[in-house]
């Protein structure tokens, strides 16, 4: 295997079938020892946050491959704590896609003056620039293609994607009365093919679920989600 990246909360290694080697890490994002699957920093390590995000990702990437949504996912291996992946390129060096049901995180930070916590948003997708340096910008459809790094066509697919995705998540996570506030999805071409692709991770290191008014931490959703 060679080590093509080193992530906040996994490493990319290349095989030499083509694939590629998702290797889960304890990191998650957060800042000042709180976890937050908003923020671009590492801020703090738990125990096992790994193997449970592989978990669930594999969960949800299974049934979405059954329901011929197209993604990148191929195998997990739990005891190694990898996932089998299909080499895919991102857009520009890389975008966020943020589908948000509750106004909560940084949308409530910006918007605040205008909405309140835990008002119902209609499956509201915005898009932000990875750019830890600039704390990933929000980035409107028009400057995407404007910037050449993605076109309007494609902006297209991917709302229209990230809607029905994060709407089937949504839906599972209600079978086990949880209620998903946001989720934070990326998306990228085959690399082959040019087809968009859902990539990267589906876990609680990306998405605000809720039982009630309580925040599920993301080793706790595993659980639940996973519990026969």
């Amino acid at each position: 295997m060679e080590l093509m990246y080193i992530g906040k909360t996994k490493d990319v290694f290349k095989l030499e079938n083509e694939l590629y080697l998702l290797k889960f890490k304890d990191d998650v994002t957060g800042e000042n020892g709180v976890f937050d699957p908003g923020a671009n920093t590492v801020g703090l390590t738990i125990d096992g946050a790994g193997l449970a995000g592989l978990k669930l990702t594999s969960f949800f990437y299974s049934k979405l491959n059954s329901l011929n949504v197209p993604t990148h996912y191929v195998e997990a291996n739990y005891e190694e704590a990898t996932m089998t992946v299909k080499p895919a390129t991102v857009f520009g060096k890389g975008l966020e896609v943020i589908c948000r049901f509750k106004a909560v995180g940084s949308f409530l930070r910006r918007y605040g003056a205008y909405t309140k916590e835990g008002q119902d948003l209609d499956a509201f997708v915005e898009v932000t620039i990875k750019d830890d340096e600039r704390q990933d910008p929000p980035i409107s459809a028009d400057a995407l293609a404007m910037l050449n790094i993605l076109t309007h066509e494609e902006y297209a697919i991917l709302k229209e994607r990230t809607i029905e995705i994060s709407k089937f998540i949504a839906s599972e996570l209600s079978k086990k009365g949880l209620t998903l506030y946001d989720i934070k999805l990326e998306f990228g071409r085959d690399a082959k093919t040019s087809e968009i692709l859902l990539i990267d991770e589906i876990s609680g290191g990306n998405m605000r679920a809720y039982k009630g008014d309580t925040y599920i931490e993301p080793l706790e959703l595993e659980k639940i989600m996973l519990a026969e």
